[in-house]
């Protein structure tokens, strides 16, 4: 995509968090609760196990984000050599062009180069744009058990082997 930018910034950049809480907003708007209440530490983003993304457009304001973490905790359902996809998101104005694709694909090949077997993620069944990005990527459905929202029943899991 001309003009895009990919940068790697720390979970806590200005931008990253300025994304983080459109994100939020968007999923309050969605579910009616508030936002993701997974609590995420900047720590948790930094290499090797980890990246956070912010993508530039021409004009160099932030469209968009995305970042895995490792994740190796088998009682939250995780299997050792996981990495895990945290706040894919792309502003209003820069979707339908292919940027999440490209997002997704540049975390899937950080996470591979990292030695992390597998992607997983959990989205939720109001967000049809996310569940029709992961499945048309090769994501199968995984068993609901990812992350703070693995009881949920609007939780849906997918994982995809690197």
């Amino acid at each position: 995509m001309s003009g895009m930018e990919f940068v790697t910034v720390p979970f806590d950049h200005p931008d990253a968090s300025k994304l983080n809480d459109l994100v939020q907003q968007e999923y309050h708007e969605r579910y009616g609760d508030g936002g993701d209440r997974t609590v995420l530490d900047p720590g948790m983003f930094a290499p090797p196990n980890g990246l956070f993304l912010v993508v530039y457009d021409g004009l160099g304001r932030p469209v968009g984000s995305g970042g895995w973490r490792a994740q190796d905790c088998e009682e939250e359902g995780y299997s050792p050599g996981d990495a895990e996809l945290k706040r894919m998101f792309v502003v209003r104005e820069a979707r339908r062009r292919g940027l999440s694709r490209l997002i997704l694909a540049r975390l899937e090949e950080d996470a591979r180069a990292a030695g992390r077997r597998r992607m997983v993620l959990e989205t939720g069944d109001q967000q049809p744009e996310a569940i029709a990005l992961y499945r048309s990527s090769g994501y199968l459905p995984a068993p609901r058990k990812f992350g703070y929202y693995r009881c949920h029943e609007s939780s849906i899991c997918f994982a995809k082997q690197l």
